[in-house]
């Protein structure tokens, strides 16, 4: 090989390094905070079962209908537990996704698997942020299972248009969040029901619908992760019991 073609190949493999750690660095997730590891423990009748997949969260009883959660974009799974297991702890089945390079748009059908699993079982999906985007669009290809949708500081597009799905979605949004976009998060309840039941978290940001600290472009929230949590899951619950279960 002669030296200028040698000198090219050295200069090809820099340019391929630095655009893999560009790539590595770009794509580092949000790592799960104490209160989410400590979450992630069985115990005091909740289970917890990693299954490489998904995160498994069961109580004692087991109410209808399950849950499944795609989280939102580079945050690893385990940062939902908080919010997952205080619903197990009200008995219901939660499912959060894990998902490769954890993006939800890279396997928007991974919620096959737990409809699979569970054949008898009614499913409501929902997801944070990008994941939210993503279930949206999941239950518009599977409206004889996915009985409602859940969106955590998320918006649907187009090829998640609900308008006409027939299924009640529940909206949750942090007063504080500071990296929802706003003006899409307007313009896009064009893809929701006129039935949607929006509520704003007073003092909520972005972050804390998880756990694990503070976001990049995020506002400072005005109440404690705990705080969001708890009302969080209260929605939920009370949003399962009127305009799921009710239907």
């Amino acid at each position: 090989m002669s030296r200028k073609r040698k000198r090219w190949w050295r200069v090809l493999v820099l340019f391929l390094l630095i655009g893999a750690c560009t790539a590595i660095w770009y794509l580092r997730p949000y790592q799960p905070n104490q209160a989410a590891k400590d979450a992630m423990q069985g115990g005091e009748g909740i289970t917890v079962i990693d299954t490489g997949d998904w995160i498994a969260f069961e109580g004692g009883e087991t109410r209808e209908p399950g849950l499944i959660l795609y989280p939102g974009a580079l945050v690893k799974a385990e940062s939902y537990a908080p919010i997952a297991r205080a619903l197990a702890g009200s008995g219901y089945r939660v499912f959060i996704a894990r998902m490769p390079l954890n993006l939800a748009i890279t396997d928007v059908e991974r919620a096959n698997q737990v409809l699979k699993a569970y054949p008898q079982q009614s499913f409501v999906i929902g997801g944070h942020s990008l994941g939210g985007t993503m279930a949206a669009r999941y239950a518009v290809s599977q409206p004889d299972r996915i009985e409602g949708v859940i969106l955590l500081g998320a918006y649907p597009d187009k090829r998640g248009n609900l308008k006409e799905a027939g299924v009640p979605v529940l909206s949750l949004l942090g007063s504080r969040d500071g990296v929802i976009d706003r003006k899409k998060y307007e313009e896009n309840k064009q893809f929701l029901p006129a039935e949607t039941v929006y509520m704003s978290i007073e003092g909520g940001n972005h972050a804390q619908f998880g756990s694990y600290g503070p976001q990049e472009g995020d506002q400072p929230a005005a109440i404690t992760p705990q705080e969001q949590w708890q009302q969080t899951v209260a929605a939920i619950k009370d949003w399962l019991l009127t305009d799921v279960m009710a239907r």
